[in-house]
C-alpha cells in the first residue's frame, strides 16, 4: 500500500467553519438557478478545486468528499496517474469516431475483457448508455440465439432499481420521482422484489431473455441482497437459458473491496455493465462486457456511439485498469470498509443511527426520522465540512474515494456523530 494514502490532512486538526455562504457562493448559486434546468437539487456549496478526498469551494473553505461522485471518483480527485494519462493523450488524438480504428482501442478492449474474465467489449460513454446497450443486446440475443419470437422478449428487473434515467430505463423504475410523467413507457419488463428468489423464478418464462440486477442497490440506500441470492440467480438463469446482467456501474471496480460486487458470492454473470470509476472521474467511460456469442449479435450499423471508445477515454480507462490490477485499491476498500462499518455499527449500538447497510467502503445510513431528513443531515454535515448525499427520506450514503486517509475517514464520521448528537439534544 502506498504510504501517501495514509497521510492525514491537517484539516482534521481544526473545527470546520459554520460561517454563512459568502457573496461568491450566493452569486454562483443564483446564476445556476437562473440559467440551469432544475433537474438537480444540489447542496449549497460551489466547488472550485479538489485534490484526493478533499474539495475547496469558491470561498476557500475545504470539505471532505464522502460521496466520490457516486463512485466515479474511486481514485480521488486529480489523481496524478489519471491526469497524466489524459494529458499525454490530449497531445496525440482525442476522437476519431468509430468510422476509423485508433491505436488505443484494441488494447483497451483486450485488457478490460481480460480483467472481467470475458471476451468482448462494447464501449459507450455513460452508465445509462451501457444499460440501454445491454437491453438491446439481450433482446437481440433472445431473438437471434435463444429463438424468442420477435417482439416478445422480456427482461426481469428488481423493485427499487436504479439503472439510469433514459425513457426505457424509467419505464421499469419503481421510483415515482424518476418515472412520473415520462410515459408512454417501454414495455417488456417484469418487476420483482429485490432479493426475493422465489418471485424472480416465478417471473422467468420462455420469453425471458435476461435478468438485470444491481448486485448492491446504491440509489435505494445501499441495499445488500440476502446471502446466497446472487449465486442462486446465477444458477437459475443458467438453468433457464437466460442472461444474467450485472449492473456494476456503482458497485464495481473496487468499491466493495473486490473488483466486482458479484465476486463476494463467487459469481460470474453473463454480462457486466461498467461505468463511473472506469473513467477515473476524468472522462465519461462505460462498457458492456460479455462473451463473443452475446455481443456478437450486433452487426455494423445496428448500434453505436460517436464518442464511445474514443482515444482519450481508452487512455484514461487503461490507466484505471493498470491501477486496479495491482489489487491495492480493492484491498484498501476492504480494510477501510471494515473499519467504516465497525464505527457505524457502534453508532447503531448507541442509538445514534437507526440502521446501516453496505459492503466495503460504501454504506447506507438510516437516521431516525425525528432527528431530521437525509437532506437536513446532509446540510448539517456540509456546515461541518463534510459532503454526503441523501436518498429516500432519512437515509444518507457514505462512499468516500478509496484513497481517503483513515484519519480523515474517522474525522468525517465524528462529524456525523456530532450532527446527530446535536439533533438529539435539541429535541
Amino acid at each position: 500500500m502506498s504510504s501517501a494514502y495514509d497521510e492525514p490532512s491537517t484539516e482534521t486538526d481544526t473545527e470546520p467553519t459554520t460561517a454563512p455562504a459568502g457573496a461568491a457562493t450566493r452569486e454562483a448559486i443564483a446564476a445556476a438557478e437562473a440559467h440551469g434546468a432544475h433537474n438537480y437539487h444540489p447542496l449549497p456549496v460551489v466547488v472550485s478545486s479538489a485534490d484526493g478526498a478533499w474539495m475547496t469551494d469558491v470561498e476557500g473553505r475545504r470539505y471532505l468528499d464522502m460521496l466520490a461522485g457516486y463512485s466515479a471518483l474511486n481514485f480521488g480527485h486529480g489523481n496524478r496517474r489519471l491526469v497524466d494519462a489524459a494529458k499525454a493523450q490530449l497531445d496525440r488524438v482525442t476522437l476519431t469516431s468509430r468510422a476509423f480504428h485508433h491505436d488505443r482501442y484494441a488494447e483497451f478492449c483486450a485488457k478490460l475483457a481480460e480483467f472481467c474474465g470475458m471476451e468482448t467489449v462494447l464501449p459507450m460513454n455513460t452508465g445509462a448508455e451501457a444499460v440501454e446497450t445491454a437491453v438491446k443486446t439481450a433482446r437481440k440475443w433472445g431473438y437471434r440465439v435463444k429463438g424468442v419470437p420477435d417482439g416478445k422478449a422480456r427482461i426481469v428487473v428488481a423493485d427499487g432499481n436504479f439503472h439510469g434515467r433514459t425513457t426505457t430505463v424509467v419505464s421499469f423504475s419503481t421510483d415515482p420521482e424518476a418515472r412520473e410523467h415520462h410515459g408512454p413507457y417501454t414495455p417488456g419488463f417484469d418487476v420483482v422484489p429485490y432479493g426475493d428468489l422465489a418471485a424472480l423464478e416465478a417471473a422467468v418464462t420462455d420469453e425471458t431473455v435476461a435478468v438485470l440486477l444491481e448486485p448492491i442497490q446504491g440509489e435505494a440506500g445501499v441495499l445488500v441482497p440476502p446471502p446466497g441470492y446472487l449465486a442462486a440467480v446465477r444458477e437459475l438463469t443458467r438453468r433457464r437459458g437466460v442472461l444474467f446482467v450485472a449492473d456494476e456501474i456503482q458497485s464495481g471496480l473496487g468499491r466493495t473491496g473486490r473488483s466486482f460486487a458479484c465476486e463476494h458470492e463467487g459469481v460470474q454473470p453473463d454480462v457486466y455493465l461498467l461505468g463511473k470509476a472506469l473513467g477515473g472521474g476524468v472522462v465519461p467511460v462505460s462498457a458492456v462486457v460479455s462473451s463473443a456469442e452475446v455481443l456478437g449479435v450486433h452487426r455494423p450499423g445496428e448500434h453505436g456511439s460517436t464518442f464511445g471508445g474514443n482515444p482519450l477515454a481508452c487512455a484514461v480507462a487503461l490507466e484505471v485498469l493498470a491501477m486496479l490490477r495491482t489489487g491495492e485499491y480493492q484491498e484498501r476498500a476492504a480494510e477501510l470498509g471494515e473499519h467504516l462499518h465497525q464505527e457505524l455499527g457502534l453508532m447503531v449500538a448507541d442509538g445514534t443511527v437507526a440502521a446501516v447497510r453496505g459492503r466495503g467502503l460504501w454504506a447506507g445510513v438510516d437516521v431516525a426520522p425525528e432527528l431530521g431528513t437525509g437532506r437536513q443531515v446532509s446540510e448539517r454535515m456540509m456546515e461541518r465540512g463534510v459532503l454526503v448525499k441523501d436518498t429516500h427520506g432519512s437515509t444518507i450514503r457514505i462512499a468516500p474515494p478509496l484513497v481517503i486517509a483513515k484519519e480523515d475517514l474517522d474525522w468525517g464520521l465524528e462529524q456525523l456523530r456530532r450532527v446527530l448528537s446535536d439533533a438529539a439534544g435539541s429535541r
